[in-house]
């Protein structure tokens, strides 16, 4: 588990009571509390080299961090470039915020690969590692010399992750792409939207997410394989494979029965009444997936005429009535604010939840209930953020959240616990082993 930061006298706490800072959302939320006696993570023991950034590959290093493993994010001399995303924190030494959210729990080493020591450093920690994740254009790592095939001679145990965009062979292996351009070649898109206009993307990077946890569950079943027989194993995920898990059941219906999703805006092709209805002060979102909800809606709003009409106990007459039953909702829900319909809508058991903001779901009852955000340390910042692994765990615990590192925080600790002497250390500096990166 990444060292604890040193303690910094910049904290939030100490900042507004010399008048110098803001008060922060985050301020709103609990310190992280540590569990005492606490168990080791289910990884623990196992150690991770990231060569990874931006987002798929972090975010599969950090979930397995979360569970316990060592996680060595190796660094150029400046930095990921996820690091340098906006907006710019002064208080993150002008770095910004998205790079906590997918680097938690992570030492960082500084090494300059292009130089002989470095590359020394980097085959010495291989030599040992459990788990090698890497997601640069494809052929680079077969250019620096470890490559799968270069590796897995020297240590036969190694798991190898890749995560690309296209996969690592075929005809579009040298293919960039991005969340946004394979949301728009999945059809993903095409299905997102309202009818009239074109397709529009999902705005968060849930390519980049499902393919972080794609990777991550393949490195859990590699290295439960190698538990069980031994040897290690190439992982493979892209970002296009996992967008046609993404897409939904949507493939199935094409492929079974030829009908394609179409862009319904906030309804559904499958099920009605499904959408935003509009309170006196709100807005709301309700799901009919089946005929006894749809006859729940309609009870609670007092028209048991229609949820007892026989035509419509039929999915499909439903469908094609969806707008007629739509106004009738809508001019219910609209006469009384959202906390008589919240009550309402739980009490008869209708799966429905309030149209909100990013701001308001954080600070959302539901998100205070399961303790998702608290705060944690950070050696510049005083405290940051931290969101909460999703995965509960009985005996084995997540394991208490350490802050994303500032840039080659690790580098020094790290090559003393390894055998790396401080003589050792300054010549592989003389050498340019950490570029213009001085380890501290």
């Amino acid at each position: 588990m990444p060292d604890k930061p040193a303690e910094s006298k910049n904290t939030p706490e100490a900042a507004r009571a010399d008048g110098e800072a803001k008060r922060r959302p985050m301020d709103d939320f609990p310190l992280y509390a540590p569990v005492e006696d606490k168990k080791p993570g289910p990884l623990t023991g196992i150690r991770v080299i990231d060569f990874t950034h931006f987002v798929a590959g972090p975010l599969s290093t950090m979930m397995l961090a979360d569970m316990g493993a060592e996680v060595i994010k190796i660094e150029s001399p400046k930095g990921e470039d996820f690091r340098q995303f906006p907006p710019a924190d002064p208080a993150l030494d002008g770095e910004g915020s998205p790079f906590l959210w997918a680097n938690r729990n992570k030492k960082s080493v500084v090494l300059n690969l292009k130089t002989p020591e470095a590359m020394a450093i980097v085959r010495d920690m291989l030599a040992t590692a459990d788990v090698l994740v890497e997601n640069f254009s494809t052929g680079v790592m077969e250019r620096f010399g470890l490559g799968y095939e270069d590796l897995k001679t020297i240590n036969p145990d190694l798991i190898y992750t890749s995560v690309s965009a296209y996969g690592r062979s075929g005809p579009y292996a040298d293919r960039l792409g991005f969340d946004t351009v394979v949301q728009a070649e999945s059809g993903f898109m095409s299905f997102n939207g309202f009818p009239d206009r074109d397709g529009i993307r999902v705005q968060p990077v849930i390519m980049d997410g499902s393919t972080a946890m794609m990777a991550a569950n393949g490195i859990l079943a590699a290295l439960f394989r190698r538990e069980r027989e031994g040897g290690g194993q190439r992982v493979e995920v892209s970002l296009y494979d996992t967008s046609m898990i993404m897409v939904g059941y949507g493939s199935m219906q094409y492929l079974m029965n030829g009908a394609e999703p179409s862009r319904v805006g906030n309804s559904s092709n499958d099920t009605a009444p499904t959408g935003v209805f509009h309170t006196s002060d709100s807005a709301f979102f309700v799901s009919s997936s089946n005929t006894a909800i749809f006859q729940r809606i309609f009870r609670l709003i007092g028209r048991d005429d229609v949820a007892d009409d026989p035509a419509l106990q039929d999915r499909m007459e439903r469908l094609k009535r969806r707008e007629w039953m739509r106004e009738i909702l809508a001019e219910a829900f609209i006469k009384k604010p959202w906390a008589h319909w919240e009550a309402k809508l739980r009490e008869a058991n209708v799966p429905a939840g309030e149209m909100r903001t990013l701001a308001a779901a954080l600070h959302s009852k539901e998100t205070r209930a399961a303790n998702l955000v608290t705060r944690i340390p950070h050696p510049t910042a005083g405290h940051v953020p931290n969101l909460a692994l999703p995965i509960r765990l009985s005996d084995s615990p997540i394991v208490d959240p350490v802050a994303a590192p500032v840039l080659g925080q690790h580098t020094r600790s790290f090559l003393e616990e390894n055998g790396y002497d401080a003589d050792r250390i300054a010549e592989l500096q003389k050498a340019g082993a950490f570029g213009t990166f001085e380890p501290k």
